[in-house]
This record gives C-alpha cells, structure tokens and sequence, in this order.
C-alpha cells in the first residue's frame, strides 16, 4: 500500500503551501502508472492529517491517463489502465509515456470568520502617517 508514503508527501506539500492556516480541501493530479486507489489515499491522508492543519480535510484525486503506444502496430491512446493490451491489435508489446507525475493542485483554506481591525481603513501598512 504505497498510498501512505503518497499521502505523507502530499500531507507535507499541504501543510507547507497552507502556511499554518487550517485546510479544508486539496487537489490532487496522479498518473495513472502510480496506480493509486483513491479511497486507500483517501482513507490514508485522513489518517496522516489527524492533528495537522490538514486534519478532517478532504483530498480529491484527479487520475492523469498514460499514452499507450503499441510496438506492433504503432497505434498510440490515452488510457487509465497502464496493464492492457493494445486496443487495435491485441498486442503485448506496449511503450508508454506520462502517467507518473504527481502534482498538488490546489489547497483550499478556511477563511478566517474575523480579522481585527478596522477593514475599511486598514490597508495592510503597519506604518501610518496618520
């Protein structure tokens, strides 16, 4: 099950890309020569969070297809299963390209309910002339 040591990293890349701020949602793209299971990455994300930022956080998992090219006959697909055969002639014989990236898409934060201050005349410089 390398879903956990995935979901580490990916805890990791969220937690540094949320800067302290609690996570409610983030994205993930996985090719699918990883062959990842989305409910085990999920089920192990949830389990590597407990306690983090990223605690109760929900981790979408976005599969990128493989190009399969046939030695055979040259036809080339994309496809989300990296073990087939080729789809025109049936042959074994397969090259593929992409399919293994990993790549955190997005990270979405909780908004914060209250920022102290003055919202209509604070503009962020700590230094006033006023």
């Amino acid at each position: 099950m390398h879903e956990f040591g995935i979901a580490e990293a990916v805890l990791d890349a969220v937690e540094h890309r949320a800067k302290g701020r609690r996570v409610r949602r983030a994205r993930v793209r996985a090719g699918a020569l990883l062959r990842i299971s989305p409910n085990v990455l999920a089920q192990a994300f949830s389990l590597a969070a407990t306690g983090t930022v990223a605690e109760g956080a929900r981790l979408d998992l976005v599969v990128e297809p493989v190009r399969l090219i046939c030695r055979g006959c040259g036809h080339s697909a994309l496809c989300d299963d990296p073990m087939t055969i080729c789809g025109r002639c049936g042959g074994i014989d397969i090259d593929t390209e992409g399919g293994d990236r990993l790549v955190l898409e997005s990270v979405h934060v909780v908004e914060a309910a209250h920022v102290p201050g003055n919202s209509g005349r604070d503009r962020g410089d700590p230094v006033r002339s006023d």
